[in-house]
């Protein structure tokens, strides 16, 4: 397994991530699912120079992006917009899109169950169809109940892979998987070889290590699946705005970017940060999972 690192957790520009990266010691990205932000060209070179590869992107469903909106129109959309990304990862080499199918903050359905089900169904064998072309694997993403009421636990996840159909698998992430699965280890082994991409938080979110998620054992059921992708980091960071923190935002911290992209932070509990702080947590992250991987932590 190799280490990779998400992107929209920072609103910068894109050497700055890379340049982070390397000197961590991170193999590749999993790029933030903003295609119009990253030209292929450009992007690729700077990937090259950086000697960071593309593992793949994730859907930022942010407002607006939803594939079982109750209006056929938002639903179209959501498909083109995800198609972009899959194209983008096609044409930097990389090998996942993982997607979150509905918005990221609606937590109250616009259909019954089985109507939206179809929807989703019918986007994504649309979306996986395509994917197939491109050799790009489709993993759909469980997110926990406060993010979204559609798809929060593993079982839920690999039944809808199923229902599209072959080429698509699942995205397992740990802080989800603590909060809505009984037993997150026994998820990963029940992914078997649908387990396309692996997203790392602790049960906090923040770094792997500082919380209670059994690492060793779980690094331990991903091999046992076969899975030898990536481990994405995507730790966030919470501004502590009691007496005890120490940790505060830092207005002087670059951002690039439309205010949507702060926005999308702030929403999942975080905002700038200081360079080195942020940085320190890239650092601790790649230290931590290497040491999970050569069996020295857990």
């Amino acid at each position: 397994m190799r280490l990779a690192m998400h992107n929209w957790m920072r609103p910068e520009p894109l050497q700055t991530t890379l340049e982070r990266l390397r000197r961590h010691g991170y193999d590749a990205i999993e790029i933030s699912g903003e295609p119009e932000r990253h030209e292929p060209k450009a992007t690729a070179a700077a990937l090259a120079r950086y000697g960071i590869r593309c593992w793949g992107s994730v859907t930022i469903m942010t407002p607006g992006r939803d594939l079982v909106a109750a209006d056929p129109g938002v639903r179209a959309a959501t498909l083109r917009y995800m198609l972009d990304c899959a194209n983008m990862v096609h044409q930097l080499g990389g090998e996942v899109l993982a997607v979150v199918p509905s918005t990221v903050g609606k937590t109250q359905p616009q259909a019954d169950a089985e109507t939206e089900w179809a929807w989703a169904v019918a986007g994504l064998r649309a979306l996986a169809e395509q994917c197939a072309a491109w050799q790009v694997k489709v993993a759909l993403e469980p997110i926990n109940r406060f993010e979204t009421y559609f798809l929060n636990r593993a079982d839920q996840a690999l039944r809808l892979a199923a229902d599209v159909g072959p080429g698509v698998g699942v995205a397992l992430d740990a802080f989800h998987l603590n909060i809505e699965d009984a037993d997150p280890v026994a998820a990963i082994r029940g992914a078997g070889d649908r387990l396309f991409d692996f997203h790392v938080a602790d049960t906090n979110r923040r770094c792997p290590g500082e919380g209670h998620f059994p690492w060793a054992k779980a690094i331990e059921a991903m091999r046992a699946t076969g899975y030898a992708g990536c481990l994405t980091a995507e730790f966030v960071l919470p501004v502590d705005r009691s007496p005890l923190g120490r940790r505060a935002a830092a207005p002087e911290a670059p951002a690039e970017g439309p205010a949507s992209d702060l926005q999308f932070i702030r929403d999942h509990g975080s905002d700038l940060l200081s360079d080195e702080e942020y940085g320190a947590a890239v650092g601790t992250t790649a230290t931590y999972l290497k040491a999970v991987l050569a069996g020295r932590a857990g």
